[in-house]
């Protein structure tokens, strides 16, 4: 039995709430958040008990993991918490607003030998793990250039913390890490970082990135973002090789495209199972990282990959700021 403790209990809490209570042998022990009502009120309806503070959770609930799922900028200060009390750690994405704060979570964990997790979650979804399979197995042969598109509202939040770049990092650090997470996942390791985005986003809550990234194979990768759609959230992959094309998008019903150049003028869908009674990706991923440290097995997505996801993020913002590309260091 696994008692876990969430801290923060916006959007994504709430998420990771809902998938603890469909698992069997987890109890969510307590709901840490700042906002007592909100808190009071998630509490009542998860079943367990609101909290003030992260302290005061530590004093009253048994508790084996801190699930954390506040802002990106207040994330290093609950994991060294966390992890000072001897307790596991999953931690939303992005891992942190700094290199040094996510060296930092990773030094405290490992000092205190307690598991971190950093939740990628888009290694769990199936249309994207299905793509990454077919890019194992060579579907499309040698790869030469992928786009990927993810994007939709302006979001809102608590204390407004998405409208300031220094606390999210605009979308290069908060969503598309996402996309650079996954193209690493199936590529390998980035050499150089070229981006463009909007500024003066703090007046007209609007905004949009391009990214160009050149990997070490020689892959080219161009990934887009966008925070200025009137409604809804679209996302897209197309991955180009010598073999064909595979191509995700998001809305549609089929989830991916496999056009080969032996069968020109069709195009195939790989199935992939959907259901509204499966798990949801949110879930999975959860299940793995409690598995993980029930067995000690190395997981999908580790810190050290959320550490470098980041890596590209921060990046891409430089690059945007000074509009110069930014060649990076290859990490052995």
């Amino acid at each position: 039995m696994f008692r876990v403790g969430l801290v923060g209990c916006g959007t994504i809490g709430s998420v990771h709430a809902q998938g603890y209570t469909r698992m069997e042998d987890v109890e969510l022990a307590g709901i840490v958040e700042v906002r007592e009502d909100h808190g009071r009120a998630m509490a009542q309806l998860f079943h367990t008990t609101w909290y003030p503070t992260i302290e005061a959770l530590f004093e009253e609930a048994e508790v084996d993991v801190i699930d954390i799922c506040v802002p990106t900028y207040l994330h290093r200060g609950y994991v060294e918490t966390a992890a000072r009390a001897g307790k596991h750690v999953i931690c939303e994405k992005p891992m942190a607003r700094t290199l040094a704060d996510a060296q930092a979570m990773i030094d405290v964990c490992e000092e205190n030998g307690v598991r971190l997790f950093i939740a990628q979650v888009l290694r769990f979804f199936p249309q994207y793990r299905k793509a990454y399979e077919l890019l194992q197995a060579g579907a499309v042969g040698q790869v030469g250039t992928v786009r990927t598109t993810r994007g939709g509202v302006f979001p809102t939040s608590w204390n407004d913390w998405y409208a300031s770049a220094e606390n999210s990092g605009t979308l290069i650090v908060d969503m598309i890490i996402h996309d650079f997470d996954f193209l690493r996942w199936c590529f390998g390791d980035v050499r150089r970082v070229y981006a463009k985005s909007l500024r003066g986003r703090d007046l007209n809550r609007l905004d949009h990135a391009f990214v160009s990234l050149r990997f070490e194979n020689g892959v080219i990768a161009h990934v887009e973002g966008t925070w200025a759609y009137p409604s809804g959230f679209q996302t897209r992959l197309e991955i180009a090789g010598t073999g064909g094309v595979l191509e995700h998008v998001g809305d549609e019903e089929m989830p991916i495209h496999l056009s080969l150049r032996e069968r020109i003028g069709r195009s195939e869908g790989v199935a992939v199972p959907e259901s509204p009674l499966a798990k949801d990706p949110y879930q999975l991923e959860l299940e793995h990282f409690l598995a993980c440290i029930q067995s000690g097995a190395e997981p999908i997505v580790t810190a050290r990959d959320a550490y470098e996801a980041l890596r590209i993020s921060l990046a891409a913002l430089e690059s945007a700021a000074t509009g110069r590309p930014i060649e990076l260091e290859v990490r052995s």
